[in-house]
């Protein structure tokens, strides 16, 4: 199995299970993920979502491959499945904690924006390479970015795309703590074990006051940078990035306006 569940002590954990493909992130990955999550939402025995991957690596982002594939789907009628996890993960009711160890690159980084609290192994390396790959930010990470971090931090990470370190994340508040790779599971089940045993009335009141209005400045914000995405990867600046990317070689973006 690609991705694990597992439900215990009020717990939903979520593992990405895919070393071997450095846990790359397919469609029927983002369906597992979004179908847990929506489950959830409704299951008075799941209090505290809990998301992780391996010690060594969280996720290396989208499996370029699978997503080309179903790429279309972006521009589609259809919900496609990595749309349907991002919005269970944003208006999910229930507390959700973040535990990242290694690389997060692309939607791996993206997907902290929306959990609610996030903690850091010492070799964690976070990235959003989306100019990189002649695309644009998703899943509203345009505007959360920038409300965590400060505009020109933001503008720094999104518009270079280069990958930034735990302590970094730590400096800019864009994480809550970092720790020692052996340390970081048990400290975060132990974080979500402290939120399982509170009422759950008053964690949903809490998250629900703190978010405000902002769930439906979020969907919007989805739209708005799914529109521009979608279009995006039909262009010729990502079709070069893409295929110097399996030709593994550096793109050239000097012919492009």
């Amino acid at each position: 199995m690609d991705i694990l569940t597992q439900k215990e002590n009020g717990i939903l954990t979520i593992s990405f299970n895919r070393p071997e493909k450095k846990n790359a992130i397919t469609a029927a990955m983002y369906q597992a993920m979004a179908d847990a999550l929506k489950d959830a939402e409704t299951d008075h025995a799941v209090r505290v979502i809990l998301i992780t991957g391996k010690p060594e690596i969280f996720t290396a982002g989208n499996d370029l491959e699978d997503f080309m594939k179903n790429a279309a789907s972006l521009a589609s009628d259809t919900v496609p499945p990595v749309y349907q996890f991002m919005q269970a993960l944003s208006l999910s009711g229930k507390p959700v904690i973040a535990a990242v160890s290694g690389a997060a690159v692309g939607i791996g980084t993206t997907l902290l924006m929306h959990c609610d609290l996030v903690y850091l192994a010492d070799n964690a390396k976070l990235s959003m390479p989306f100019t990189q790959l002649g695309l644009c930010p998703e899943f509203a990470s345009s505007m959360i970015f920038q409300q965590i971090v400060g505009y020109q931090r933001a503008a720094e990470k999104l518009m270079l795309g280069e990958a930034f370190s735990a302590d970094e994340a730590f400096e800019m508040g864009f994480v809550n703590r970092v720790l020692p790779l052996t340390e970081l599971l048990p400290y975060a089940q132990l974080q979500a074990a402290k939120l399982a045993a509170l009422p759950a009335a008053s964690i949903r009141v809490t998250k629900q006051l703190m978010k405000g209005n902002q769930p439906q400045a979020i969907a919007t914000k989805m739209l708005e940078e799914n529109q521009h995405f979608a279009g995006m990867l039909n262009a010729p600046e990502a079709k070069e990035a893409f295929m110097a990317f399996f030709q593994k070689r550096k793109p050239d973006f000097s012919k492009f306006n």
